[in-house]
């Protein structure tokens, strides 16, 4: 009866979500079936980074529903279009109030200049850069636009880099909980909240490190963009904050106006005709790169988030964005059995994660190698802990000046909170049934000696894995990863020294590296064919709603209308045309913050 019960409630959410989901299919049929617009005329494109981007494209196969969908991945191959569009004739930016990723910024900032660089005006109007902690990484891309402009009476608060983090050891202290950790080793900093009131001396030398190495690097491109002597912009830096009318007077900025004037003044630069149109409708008019037979292809592979075992079909539709390791190993192996494949970049934004799933991708990396498909690696934000693990094992690894990497290290433990409640006459008992170590990581209490032990082992165990996995992949004596791992984290430009990666620069580049590393000469036409996991419809439907395998037979129909490529054309057209009628209406009205 429990069978039929759910069996029942399956078949009805699945007519229910046919008879639903079909005529919206239909109705973007017939919306898309309007003849579509032609590419934007003399535009003049208005980027918004006031939103947070993710490092890569959403792989939620949905994501066209929102109104937002640029990463920034999205936004340099776009800025590199248009760089060579002769429909494009100008660019302007909003520039966000808080700070960005300063790898994101770097990202970006390259992309920025080479649009630049083609002679077409550009604007970066800002409303303020407040004290984030991070807004130097704002400054900075907006200095590479050639044009910065801020908002008459907003503040310049970018004085620096500043960075908090939260010591609960007292409270823990005061409230009998005990935080029952171990690491490997004294720069693997991630639980010392747990553990201490205050940073270790590890702790602070680590953090000031890549917080230095990360200013310097903002400033000096800062500096060379706008020509301005280092020591002189450091100090008109550091003497801040300012309002936008001082920190034009410091040459900090090139104009104080309103968005409205930036737009007016973007417009006549860009000549008669000129129009304002919203980046993402660019963006919607581009065309599929073709595939040539028989031509050279390097794949796109793209990894962000935390490193997890398993697959996203079991993420459901509202999940969290992940790396699932049997996902990014089997789009690795697809890679490695395409034989119009010659070379693979793995696009890599991730803090960490399972040891076990990093190893897995690691050995599809070490496969791919083998079968003579070099693997380059491109760093984002960050690609620490097991994010770099996975990249150990790549033919080249490719990070920006201000990536975070490294991090060659482990904890693991628990927190112990059964003294905790029992102050508050809750008590936490526990029972267990064979080996000593089958309560190990249950809550009530601490290790015991015996169990502490083993989990010191295991600890140990991974980190000699990983530092070995290093040594192995980047070509190392053991003993120099021994001295620089230890939990470390450095920026791409403090790894480049260290030997933990091999040049500094973008995704651009990474590709270029990879058609050099196949043996592909530099004028030859090749296609970057994106094979990264993509979150399958039905397998998200059915974990959502708890379907089984005879209510699913009843979306067969319409999964496969959906998962046709003239359906999902389709699907983009209608995304594209309802951009399109949005696009030439200039955006007047501040928009509200993340």
């Amino acid at each position: 009866m429990k069978q039929f019960l759910v069996t029942v409630a399956g078949v009805f959410s699945g007519l229910l979500l046919f008879f639903v989901g079909l005529p919206l299919v239909f109705v973007v049929i017939v919306a898309a079936a309007a003849k579509p617009a032609p590419p934007p005329q003399n535009a003049v494109l208005s980027l918004d980074l006031r939103r947070k981007l993710p490092d890569q494209d959403p792989s939620n196969p949905l994501a066209f529903l929102g109104s937002r969908s640029l990463s920034t991945l999205s936004v340099c191959a776009a800025l590199r279009r248009a760089a060579h569009d002769p429909n494009v004739k100008g660019l302007l930016i909003r520039l966000p109030e808080g700070g960005m990723a300063p790898a994101q910024a770097d990202e970006l900032r390259i992309e920025l200049k080479t649009f630049v660089k083609s002679g077409k005006p550009v604007i970066a109007h800002s409303q303020g850069l407040y004290a984030s902690g991070i807004s130097t990484a704002t400054y900075m891309l907006g200095a590479a636009s050639g044009d910065f402009w801020m908002q008459p009476g907003a503040s310049l608060q970018s004085t620096g880099i500043s960075s908090e983090d939260t010591f609960l050891k007292r409270f823990f202290d005061k409230y009998g909980v005990k935080a029952d950790f171990q690491q490997r080793y004294q720069y693997k900093n991630a639980v010392n909240g747990y553990l201490y009131d205050d940073y270790t001396p590890a702790h602070r030398e680590a953090e000031l490190g890549w917080m230095t190495s990360i200013y310097n690097s903002e400033l000096a491109a800062a500096a060379s963009d706008r020509r301005m002597d280092l020591k002189t912009l450091t100090a008109a830096i550091e003497a801040g904050p300012y309002v936008a009318e001082d920190a034009q007077a410091k040459g900090l900025i090139d104009h104080v106006g309103e968005v409205e004037a930036a737009q007016t003044a973007l417009l006549a630069k860009a000549g008669a005709g000129a129009k304002l149109v919203d980046f993402q409708q660019y963006r919607a008019n581009r065309k599929p790169q073709a595939l040539v037979a028989g031509g050279p292809v390097i794949a796109y592979i793209g990894a962000e988030g935390d490193i997890v075992t398993g697959t996203s079909a079991d993420e459901g539709f509202g999940g969290a964005s992940n790396v699932y390791s049997d996902d990014l190993s089997k789009a690795i192996y697809d890679a490695v059995h395409d034989d119009q494949v010659k070379a693979i970049v793995l696009r890599v934004s991730s803090p960490g994660g399972s040891d076990t799933a990093s190893e897995q991708i690691f050995a599809a990396v070490q496969a791919a190698k083998a079968a003579h498909k070099p693997v380059v690696v491109s760093m984002g934000t960050y690609a620490a802990s097991g994010g770099y693990w996975i990249s150990s094992e790549a033919s080249e690894i490719v990070a920006e000046p201000t990536t975070l990497t490294g991090s060659i290290g482990v904890f693991g433990g628990k927190l112990v909170i059964g003294p905790a409640l029992a102050r508050f006459g809750i008590d936490e008992r526990d029972l267990s049934v064979g080996g000593a170590f089958a309560n190990a990581n249950g809550s009530a209490a601490e290790f015991t000696p015996a169990q502490r032990a083993a989990e010191s082992a295991g600890i140990d165990r991974i980190y000699d894995t990983f530092v070995a996995s290093v040594a192995r992949g980047r070509n190392l004596p053991l003993d120099k990863v021994q001295a620089i791992a230890r939990g470390r984290v450095w920026t791409g430009e403090q790894a480049l020294k260290l030997g933990l990666v091999d040049k500094i620069g973008g995704f651009g580049l990474a590709v270029s590296e990879a058609q050099r590393l196949a043996g592909i000469p530099p004028g030859e036409h090749v296609v970057v064919k994106s094979i990264s996991p993509k979150r399958s419809p039905l397998d998200m439907l059915a974990h959502t709603i708890g379907m089984g395998s005879t209510s699913l037979k009843t979306l067969s129909f319409a999964v496969e209308a959906l998962s046709d490529p003239r359906t999902q054309g389709l699907l983009a057209d209608m995304e594209r045309l309802r951009l399109q009628a949005r696009g030439g209406a200039k955006v007047l009205a501040p928009q509200p913050l993340p």
